[in-house]
Protein backbone atom coordinates (compact mmCIF):
# COMPACT_ATOMS: atom_id res chain seq x y z
CA UNK A 1 0.00 0.00 0.00
CA UNK A 2 1.39 3.39 -1.01
CA UNK A 3 0.57 6.96 -0.09
CA UNK A 4 1.08 9.78 -2.62
CA UNK A 5 1.04 13.30 -1.17
CA UNK A 6 0.39 16.18 -3.55
CA UNK A 7 0.76 19.88 -2.80
CA UNK A 8 -0.06 22.70 -5.20
CA UNK A 9 -0.48 26.43 -5.01
CA UNK A 10 -3.85 28.07 -5.52
CA UNK A 11 -3.12 29.34 -9.03
CA UNK A 12 -1.94 25.90 -10.20
CA UNK A 13 -5.03 24.24 -8.74
CA UNK A 14 -7.36 26.67 -10.51
CA UNK A 15 -5.54 26.17 -13.81
CA UNK A 16 -5.07 22.37 -13.74
CA UNK A 17 -7.99 21.03 -11.65
CA UNK A 18 -9.83 19.34 -14.51
CA UNK A 19 -6.68 17.85 -16.05
CA UNK A 20 -5.46 16.61 -12.67
CA UNK A 21 -8.80 14.97 -11.82
CA UNK A 22 -8.93 13.29 -15.24
CA UNK A 23 -5.41 11.95 -14.73
CA UNK A 24 -6.21 10.74 -11.19
CA UNK A 25 -9.22 8.77 -12.48
CA UNK A 26 -6.86 6.68 -14.63
CA UNK A 27 -5.51 5.00 -11.47
CA UNK A 28 -7.06 2.72 -8.88
CA UNK A 29 -6.56 5.29 -6.18
CA UNK A 30 -8.50 6.48 -3.18
CA UNK A 31 -8.45 10.10 -2.03
CA UNK A 32 -7.83 9.77 1.71
CA UNK A 33 -7.28 13.42 2.58
CA UNK A 34 -7.73 16.85 1.10
CA UNK A 35 -7.17 20.24 2.67
CA UNK A 36 -7.13 23.79 1.40
CA UNK A 37 -4.87 26.10 3.36
CA UNK A 38 -5.65 29.80 4.06
CA UNK A 39 -3.06 30.86 1.46
CA UNK A 40 -4.85 28.82 -1.24
CA UNK A 41 -2.43 25.88 -1.22
CA UNK A 42 -4.13 22.52 -1.70
CA UNK A 43 -2.80 19.37 -0.04
CA UNK A 44 -4.13 15.97 -1.12
CA UNK A 45 -3.28 12.39 -0.18
CA UNK A 46 -4.07 9.36 -2.30
CA UNK A 47 -3.79 5.68 -1.40
CA UNK A 48 -2.66 3.35 -4.19
CA UNK A 49 -2.13 -0.43 -3.93
CA UNK A 50 0.45 -1.07 -6.66
CA UNK A 51 3.93 0.45 -6.28
CA UNK A 52 4.38 0.90 -10.05
CA UNK A 53 1.06 2.76 -10.28
CA UNK A 54 1.97 4.87 -7.25
CA UNK A 55 5.33 5.84 -8.74
CA UNK A 56 3.78 6.70 -12.10
CA UNK A 57 0.97 8.68 -10.43
CA UNK A 58 3.51 10.62 -8.37
CA UNK A 59 5.60 11.42 -11.46
CA UNK A 60 2.56 12.59 -13.45
CA UNK A 61 1.43 14.80 -10.56
CA UNK A 62 4.83 16.46 -10.45
CA UNK A 63 4.57 17.24 -14.19
CA UNK A 64 1.83 19.81 -13.53
CA UNK A 65 3.45 23.23 -13.02
CA UNK A 66 3.02 24.34 -9.40
CA UNK A 67 2.45 20.77 -8.13
CA UNK A 68 4.87 18.81 -5.97
CA UNK A 69 4.46 15.23 -4.82
CA UNK A 70 6.11 12.56 -2.75
CA UNK A 71 5.59 8.85 -2.23
CA UNK A 72 5.69 6.83 0.98
CA UNK A 73 4.87 3.31 2.06
CA UNK A 74 1.84 2.79 4.31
Amino acid sequence: MWHVNITCDGAAWKRYTAEFKTMAEEYQSELIGSKKMPDGTSIMSYKIEDVSDAEEFQEKCANFPGFTSDLESL
